[in-house]
C-alpha cells in the first residue's frame, strides 16, 4: 500500500456526517445544498441520456461545453479564452488540481499551500512529489499579507495553490491582495494554480476576479471551476480547466491518464446551463446572501461571536469568547463540535481540521445553504449553547 493514503485519517466531514446520523442531527457541517438544483438544468442531462451521445466525449470536453465556458467567462470575468486551446473540461475540480499538481511540478519543487486548506490539497501535493511550504491565515480577517507570502517563497517555488473565494473561511480576496500574490509568483518564476470553484458564490455585490486577469498572470496562470459549485449541484462533478496553450499541453496529459473523459450528458447540460440568463445567477447569489444573514443574525442573537463571510457556503464562528481553552485533549474546536453534535444534535466542522501545522483552534464552521426551516431548527437547539459551561 501507498504509505501516503493508507495512513490518512478519516475525514472529519465523513466523521461529523456519522455523528450527525448517530444523533439524527441537523448537519450544517458537510457542505451542499440541500435543494436538488434547478429543475431545467436537470431536464437537460436526463433528456440527453435518453436521447443523446452516451459514448465517449472527446479528451478535451464536448465542444460545445468548452465553448460555453470561455463564452461565460468572456460576460462574468471579461477573459478571452480560445475553447480550442485554453479550455478543458475534467470529471470535477478534484480531478482539475490532482492532474495539474501530477502536470506541472517534479518531485522536490515546492509549493505555496494556504491554511486553512481544503482537506485533499495537500496528501495531493506530497503525493505528486511537491514540498510544501504553508502560509498561514488567521481570523478574523485571513488577511493575505506580505510577510507570511515572503516567508513561504523562495528560488525552489514552482507552483502556487491558491483558492479564491476561500473554504473554509468565506473569505474573497480583493485586487490587492491577489496583485500581491502575482508579484511573488513572477519573481519565483512559478505556475499559480487558482481554484476559483466559488466564483459565482460571492455576495454583497461583489464581483469576481479571476488570477488570469491579474497582470503578468495570463501565461503562467491556471484558472479551475466547478459546474457543482455553480448550479449547486455538488454530486455532478463536472469541473473546467483554463489555461494557456503551453500550459495546457501538459495538463491535457495528466488529465488523459486520469479520467480521459466526463458523461456526456453532464456536460450537455452544464453547457445550457451556462447560458442561463444573467438573472438566474444573480438571483441565486441573493438567495444565497439572505440564508447567510438569517444564520448569522441567529447564531449572533443567542450569543455566537460570527466572523464575516463573503462568499462559499460556509460561516464561521469564533469559540474564543464563549468556550475557554481545553486543559490538554482534543483541539477546543473538535471538542466544542463533538458536544453540539452528540449533546445539542447540531452539526458543525472544526477548522482546525483544515491546518496541516500551528493551527487555529477556535474557529468552527457552519454550512448555510439550507432550506430556512433547517437553519431555524439549527438555531433554536444551539440556543442552550451559551448558556452551558464547557470545560
Amino acid at each position: 500500500m501507498n504509505s501516503l493514503f493508507a495512513s490518512q485519517p478519516t475525514t472529519v466531514f465523513e466523521t461529523m456526517s456519522a455523528l450527525a446520523r448517530a444523533h439524527d442531527a441537523v448537519n450544517l457541517g458537510q457542505g451542499f445544498p440541500d435543494d436538488p438544483g434547478p429543475l431545467d438544468v436537470r431536464e437537460k442531462a436526463a433528456e440527453a441520456v435518453l436521447n443523446g451521445w452516451n459514448q465517449y466525449p472527446p479528451m478535451m470536453g464536448a465542444p460545445e461545453l468548452r465553448r460555453a465556458v470561455a463564452a461565460h467567462y468572456r460576460d462574468w470575468q471579461g477573459l478571452d479564452l480560445d475553447p480550442e486551446a485554453e479550455v478543458m473540461i475534467t470529471s470535477g475540480a478534484t480531478e482539475a488540481i490532482a492532474g495539474a499538481l501530477l502536470a506541472l511540478i517534479e518531485p522536490g519543487d515546492e509549493v505555496v499551500l494556504f491554511q486553512p486548506l481544503y482537506d485533499a490539497y495537500l496528501p495531493l501535493v506530497l503525493r505528486a512529489g511537491g514540498v510544501p511550504r504553508l502560509v498561514r491565515l488567521v481570523p478574523p480577517h485571513w488577511s493575505l499579507t506580505e510577510e507570511a507570502l515572503a516567508q513561504a517563497f523562495s528560488p525552489r517555488t514552482r507552483l502556487v495553490l491558491f483558492n479564491n473565494p476561500h473554504n473554509p473561511t468565506g473569505r474573497v480576496f480583493g485586487r490587492e491582495e491577489l496583485e500581491r500574490l502575482a508579484r511573488f509568483c513572477t519573481r519565483s518564476d512559478a505556475v499559480l494554480v487558482s481554484d476559483e470553484v466559488w466564483e459565482h458564490v460571492i455576495f454583497d455585490g461583489r464581483e469576481h476576479l479571476s488570477v488570469l486577469a491579474l497582470p503578468g498572470m495570463r501565461e503562467r496562470a491556471v484558472k479551475i471551476g466547478s459546474a457543482g459549485k455553480i448550479f449547486g449541484m455538488t454530486g455532478w462533478k463536472v469541473g473546467f480547466v483554463c489555461a494557456a496553450p503551453a500550459l495546457m499541453r501538459a495538463l491535457s496529459k495528466a488529465h488523459q491518464f486520469l479520467t480521459f473523459t466526463t458523461p456526456p450528458a453532464l456536460q450537455h447540460a452544464v453547457a445550457y446551463g451556462l447560458a442561463k440568463e444573467r438573472g438566474w445567477f444573480l438571483s441565486t447569489r441573493a438567495g444565497l446572501q439572505r440564508s447567510r444573514d438569517r444564520l448569522a443574525a441567529g447564531l449572533a442573537s443567542i450569543g455566537f461571536n460570527v466572523l464575516p463571510s463573503a462568499g462559499t457556503y460556509f460561516l464561521n464562528v469564533d469559540l474564543a469568547p464563549l468556550h475557554p481553552a481545553p486543559r490538554g485533549g482534543d483541539p477546543r474546536d473538535e471538542a466544542f463540535c463533538r458536544t453540539l453534535v452528540e449533546r445539542f444534535g447540531v452539526a458543525a466542522i472544526p477548522v482546525s481540521a483544515f491546518y496541516a501545522e500551528e493551527a487555529v483552534d477556535t474557529v468552527i464552521r457552519f454550512c448555510f445553504a439550507k432550506a430556512d426551516s433547517t437553519l431555524d431548527r439549527a438555531v433554536e437547539r444551539l440556543e442552550a449553547v451559551s448558556r452551558t459551561a464547557f470545560v
